[in-house]
């Protein structure tokens, strides 16, 4: 096997040497892993199922499956069936929260992004609040929040006691955050497990990582319209910056399948089989680049209910 060290001696040798930009190991998840794998886009049971298939297959530990079409799209059974399959393997599993700008009825969502998954209106803020607390009282207990008074909501709805103390609450990378201050301030308003940009650099992740001690989500494959970026070869430099730190599983050239359903046919549970093996792919590098480096987490620290 070929380390990084070993690359780059080489790159040295022929006179190219490498500029190195790797911070010092930040610590790691409660068990001591540097690094967990995060599906995205597990749009349901069976779209689990095959993730979790696939897992299996491939011997890749999935610490977190997250959903994008939201808690709205889900039966449920549905619903009930995914926390049942969290419960069992130990999994966190994620659902995304209400509807959103970019679905509403306004139009400025629809020409940019940068609105698209806010809440719009305090009756949007209620339809999270709502989906919050049905999918609570089924058994999730990891939700993903792309709206920051709606995160600041249900920071206060934990300390009451009307959600769950142990609910994660995951910002979306659809809500900026690109720097230590930001990530301050959204630890402050409740977040436990932030995305950051698709796009930072190595020394802005370790930036943001002296900024706050949250678990830190990051696309290593990123979907095309976050950007499109395949980082893996970067992969042991960002772990060792940001760990505890997601390494998400997006894919470049796939379709948008938000909101999801069995009109798309089998085409989620195939996505879903190819974010796992990309995760094979990315953890067999890390392993041969910086062997000491530690092996990704079998699952997660996650007070998971009995459903």
């Amino acid at each position: 096997m070929t380390s990084l060290a070993d690359l780059h001696a080489l790159m040295a040798r022929l006179g190219h040497p490498v500029v190195a930009t790797a911070a010092p190991m930040a610590p790691g998840f409660a068990d001591g892993a540097p690094y967990r794998f995060e599906i995205p886009s597990v749009e349901g049971p069976d779209v689990l199922e095959a993730v979790v298939a696939e897992a299996d297959r491939l011997g890749v530990p999935v610490a977190r499956t997250s959903q994008g079409s939201g808690v709205m799209m889900l039966a449920d059974d549905e619903i009930t069936r995914m926390a049942r399959i969290g419960a069992e393997r130990r999994m966190e599993v994620n659902l995304f929260l209400g509807p959103r700008a970019a679905w509403d009825t306004g139009g400025q969502a629809k020409l940019t992004q940068a609105v698209g998954a806010a809440a719009r209106g305090n009756a949007m803020v209620a339809a999270c609040v709502a989906d919050a607390l049905r999918a609570c009282s089924l058994g999730i207990r990891s939700l993903l929040v792309s709206d920051l008074g709606t995160l600041d909501v249900l920071r206060a709805l934990k300390a009451d006691g009307t959600l769950p103390a142990n609910l994660v609450l995951k910002t979306s990378v659809l809500m900026p955050l690109t720097n230590g201050p930001t990530a301050a301030v959204y630890e402050r308003l409740g977040a436990t497990t932030v995305n950051v940009g698709t796009d930072l650099t190595v020394p802005q992740l370790a930036e943001i990582r002296a900024a706050t001690g949250l678990p830190i989500d990051l696309y290593l494959e990123v979907p095309d319209d976050q950007g499109g970026f395949v980082r893996f070869y970067e992969a042991v430099e960002i772990v060792r910056a940001a760990a505890p730190v997601y390494l998400k599983m997006g894919l470049r050239n796939a379709p948008n399948i938000y909101p999801s359903g069995g009109h798309l046919g089998a085409v989620p549970k195939e996505l879903g089989r190819e974010r796992v093996r990309r995760a094979a792919l990315v953890r067999r590098l890390i392993e041969e680049l910086d062997p000491a480096l530690g092996k990704p987490s079998e699952s997660a620290d996650l007070g998971v209910p009995e459903v």
